[in-house]
């Protein structure tokens, strides 16, 4: 058999080098060699073992040619639902894998990928040949156990296979336990990865594990090093008299911060003047690099952190808790050191002069975003009577920010207002209460006085021509802009693309006009996942989605690497020592430092977006059966999503649509009833009862059980 199975691939390796051969594809070959239907699965095997021995590759266009195919480098990204993509890095497009080209790879692995075919033009399909380096070494998951043996359930739905676990590597663990296992084997197509427990979190119910499970899913660290915490304290003394020395002192300026009221790392001051026809606005900003010197023990582990990590119960922090919230953190009453950008900005919103120093201040008042709202948009008594000393200044900060604004809005800027999820928890971290973020005067005040002192500080050093750390947002990918022009066409919108491009004041307008509209949502969520990710890179090429010439991260060095970085360069060309042999140095460390930054920024972003879900199945799950009102925000194949007004959004499943069949029209976004005729489309109101909720999926499932109120007005789109 053996034998019969080796003479087919020397017949066929023959005809395909033979030099009259073009090539074929696996039809026309079959045909031209007369194989009869039957055999055709024989003849598949004997291409598939010839291509696997690199004898052979397949084309774009699904033809069979002598010899190995191009084989590209990156990272596979794996989907639940059984495909995936392959990252090429320095390409616009992934290469799609589907689920019998995956190779053996799962979600992370760095891949050998070829390209198989490339059907209508519309994405390259490809074929993982080789795992070069595994992603995933470690898997969290709830461990179920039989008689012999015991399997863990892994957390992350893109990891589609079971580990299996022998009894004498488990570590004792139960049913019900959370747990974290190495992978010893990743298995084949007919065998389970195999691994062993290696740390035991605790039962699914314990107050905590679900948190801490998604801590050890990202790899986050929660405690630091003894030598980090001894250096950390031994750096935390109070501001003396050499500290201030040779820094501008600005003690008498008045000055407060404005911040949640549970926050505790208070990294920004505000002062605000009126100079003549301009006003003087100061950002002060923590002078974290005072206390955080390069190549020590605290720089290496906030290097190796990144970002700090806001997750629903804690904050895992980049610096520890007695700089963060002690020494770096500008607490009201107290001398702290910063380094501040002072500008004079006209009544239209421009620049005309700025001032980067370090500085000595004090801070008057630590103001919450609650206090500051009350004061300008409800004129409340008691908070008016108690700040009246700091109302002229909340005045003169609100009729600046919104110059500001007005400015960003007419060169283009793009504002995504999507709700955040603010949840009220428990001291066992169950949520009590979940509503969206009041976005209200006094978050928009600081938002827009960071963006302007994160603009003129990057646009200073631009122009010096010194290595620094931007923040960047490339253009569009083409393809995708297209696609979505398409998409807002079939609801009689339209996006002016020139030059292969679009300018982000087209997008911006689009997402005027949509306002109140029922597709208002969708359209916002579509422009936003037609862009690129923001991230940070050594070279300047601008911030699409501001509008931005020049950007940077320059005014949260207590949380964010890439500030303190910024502040280091910063403070060294105001001390003159910006000499060519540390522009060198700086040159040859922020390619690896801005890269890595974007990364663990992404980490932080995942496992903070992923608390956030699970905690609204933990809150959805006590209202099992209840009946809420919510809008229809998506509308799919599968079924209807519908967003509730405390930001939770559940799937109403087509199969629990039972009062009819139902049709997805793809081109007006909407699910009809075949026989009476019933549709369901975006942004119409309707009632849903709470059927079920997925721990492990993070999912929702809701059921229509009261005829929709019709399409939302504009009125309650505006309130939405």
């Amino acid at each position: 058999m053996r034998n019969t199975f080796e003479k087919r691939k020397k017949l066929i390796y023959d005809f395909i080098c033979d030099e009259f051969y073009v090539p074929m594809k696996f039809k026309e070959i079959a045909m031209l060699l007369q194989v009869p239907k039957e055999a055709r699965g024989d003849l598949k095997e004997v291409l598939e073992s010839l291509e696997a021995e690199g004898k052979i590759h397949v084309t774009q266009t699904g033809k069979y040619m002598k010899g190995e195919a191009n084989k590209l480098i990156g990272y596979f990204q794996a989907n639940a639902r059984g495909f995936g993509f392959v990252t090429i890095e320095n390409e616009e497009e992934d290469i799609f894998i589907g689920e019998d080209d995956l190779g053996g790879a799962f979600d992370g692995d760095r891949v050998e990928v070829v390209i198989i075919k490339k059907p209508d033009g519309k994405r390259k399909e490809g074929k993982i040949v080789k795992i070069l380096e595994r992603g995933v070494t470690k898997v969290v998951g709830y461990f179920q156990r039989s008689k012999n043996f015991g399997f863990v359930l892994p957390d992350n739905q893109k990891f589609q296979k079971d580990i299996f676990i022998p009894l004498e590597r488990s570590k004792g663990a139960v049913t019900g336990h959370k747990v974290v296992a190495e992978i010893t084997s990743y298995g084949s197509k007919d065998k389970k990865p195999e691994g062993k427990i290696v740390e035991i979190l605790g039962h699914v119910n314990d107050p905590g594990v679900d948190i801490m499970s998604i801590i050890r899913t990202y790899d986050l660290p929660t405690e630091f090093p003894e030598k980090v915490l001894n250096q950390a304290e031994r750096v935390s003394s109070p501001v003396s008299t050499q500290d201030m020395a040779g820094r501008m002192d600005l003690r008498q300026w008045q000055m407060v911060t404005i911040d949640g009221e549970d926050a505790k790392d208070l990294d920004d001051a505000i002062s605000i003047e009126e100079d003549g026809e301009r006003y003087r606005l100061g950002v002060h900003i923590a002078d974290v690099t005072n206390y955080v010197q390069e190549n020590s023990a605290l720089d290496w582990e906030a290097l190796k952190r990144g970002t700090s990590v806001y997750l629903a119960d804690r904050v895992i922090p980049m610096l520890p808790h007695i700089l963060s919230n002690g020494i770096c953190s500008l607490n009201a009453g107290e001398d702290r050191l910063a380094l501040s950008c002072i500008m004079w900005i006209d009544r239209k919103g421009n620049v005309t002069d700025h001032k980067i120093t370090e500085t000595v201040i004090r801070v008057d008042e630590r103001m919450s975003y609650t206090s500051v709202k009350k004061i300008l948009e409800e004129q409340d008594e008691a908070e008016c009577e108690r700040y009246q000393e700091l109302i002229p200044m909340f005045e003169r900060m609100r009729d600046l920010a919104s110059i500001l604004r007005a400015k960003r809005k007419k060169r283009g800027s793009i504002d995504f207002d999507f709700p955040e999820t603010k949840m009220i928890l428990d001291e066992n971290g169950v949520p009590l209460e979940l509503r969206p973020y009041d976005r209200n005067v006094a978050t928009k005040i600081i938002e827009d006085f960071m963006l302007i002192a994160n603009e003129t500080v990057a646009e200073d050093f631009f122009w010096q021509e010194i290595p620094f750390v931007y923040r960047t947002h490339d253009v569009p990918d083409e393809d995708k802009i297209k696609k979505f022009a398409t998409f807002v066409n079939n609801f009689g919108h339209s996006l002016h693309i020139s030059n292969k491009e679009v300018h982000p004041k087209e997008i911006q307008k689009l997402l005027a006009k949509a306002e109140g509209t029922p597709e208002e949502d969708l359209i916002s969520r579509l422009a936003l996942r037609s862009m690129k990710r923001a991230k940070y890179t050594p070279e300047n090429t601008g911030h699409f989605g501001l509008a931005a010439s020049y950007y940077c991260h320059f005014t949260s060095p207590i949380r964010r690497y890439p500030d303190l970085q910024i502040h280091r360069i910063i403070k060294e060309t105001l001390r003159g020592r910006m000499d060519t042999k540390r522009q060198e140095h700086y040159e040859s460390i922020l390619p690896e430092v801005t890269q890595k930054c974007s990364e663990l920024e992404r980490r932080a972003d995942e496992a903070e977006r992923e608390t956030v879900k699970l905690k609204k199945v933990e809150y959805m799950k006590q209202h099992v059966g209840e009946v809420f009102e919510g809008v229809i925000s998506g509308v799919t194949k599968w079924g209807l999503y519908v967003e509730l007004d405390n930001t939770v959004e559940g799937l109403v499943h087509v199969v629990n649509m039972t009062d009819d069949h139902y049709d997805y029209r793809e081109d007006t976004y909407e699910m009809v009833g075949e026989h009476l005729k019933k549709a369901y489309r975006l942004g119409e109101t309707v009632k849903v009862q709470v059927l079920g909720t997925d721990d492990l999926a993070r999912t929702i499932d809701f059921k229509i059980v009261e005829e929709r109120h019709g399409k939302r007005t504009g009125d309650e789109a505006d309130r939405k």
